[in-house]
């Protein structure tokens, strides 16, 4: 059975799916709401669509008036990796 190949996004790319602006995900992946799926050699961050619809679920939450701190607080209490998977 052959692999499915992940589909992967720049930060531009992932934060338009999301809807929002680049500037708004770069800023979710400096306090830690959100970490890259991937990091290339040269640096480049990549977005898998699980990470896409984890910043889809940041900005609802954040819209509906959740301080993004408190978002943050709700991952961390979920026991929720930065990527998504129950941590340990």
């Amino acid at each position: 059975m052959a692999e499915k190949k992940t589909q992967l996004f720049s930060i531009g790319q992932a934060a338009k799916k999301a809807g929002i602006s680049r500037q708004s995900l770069q800023y979710y992946l400096m306090v830690g709401l959100i970490e890259p799926t991937r990091v290339t050699q040269t640096k480049r961050r990549l977005f898998d669509e699980r990470a896409v619809e984890r910043v889809k679920i940041i900005k609802k939450l954040n819209k509906t008036g959740y301080p993004l701190r408190e978002i943050r607080e709700l991952f961390l209490e979920a026991r929720v990796d930065l990527k998504g998977r129950k941590s340990e």
